[in-house]
């Protein structure tokens, strides 16, 4: 398994504490940026990252900003991304076993360290359930199918 890792200046410490995990249980990734704490635009990293899974180049994505919220909402905007916004185990396990999410974004504003490992943890060792998720997961697929490209508001 191969992760695609970011985060703007708001997640960059978040960010650099699940390098650590991934480091510590010999997960391979890769870190997009950002590489200090220096004022970024979150929407360029989530791109980075919701492109590099949506090519198979990577099979999930980590993001982290101030709140998990905007990289989640830049993220979504790639089609065949579903990244979920993480701040609790539960959500985290449900956010794979459900609705096959494929990137997981934290806020550092929102957690700590210890709680983003776990999150982190539960995430990656979740896997899709499938069956009546699986029909829900493709209705998704048909809204991005139907809505692809469309900037009218």
């Amino acid at each position: 398994m191969r992760i695609a890792l970011a985060a703007d200046h708001g997640g960059f410490r978040l960010k650099e504490e699940v390098i650590s995990f991934l480091r510590e249980n010999g997960i391979s990734f890769h870190d997009f940026g950002t590489y200090s704490e220096e004022a970024v635009d979150y929407p360029d990293f989530a791109l980075l990252v919701a492109e590099a899974v949506r090519s198979g180049e990577y099979q999930l994505g980590i993001l982290c900003c101030g709140t998990g919220i905007g990289v989640a909402i830049a993220a979504n905007k790639v089609p065949g991304i579903r990244a979920a916004l993480c701040h609790d185990t539960f959500s985290a396990r449900a956010s794979r076993e459900h609705n096959d999410a494929n990137i997981l974004t934290m806020g550092q504003r929102v957690i700590g360290p210890g709680l983003a490992r776990e999150i982190v943890r539960v995430w990656l060792a979740s896997e899709f359930a499938g069956g009546r998720h699986a029909r829900r997961v493709a209705k998704i697929a048909e809204i991005e199918k139907k809505y692809g490209g469309c900037t009218d508001r």
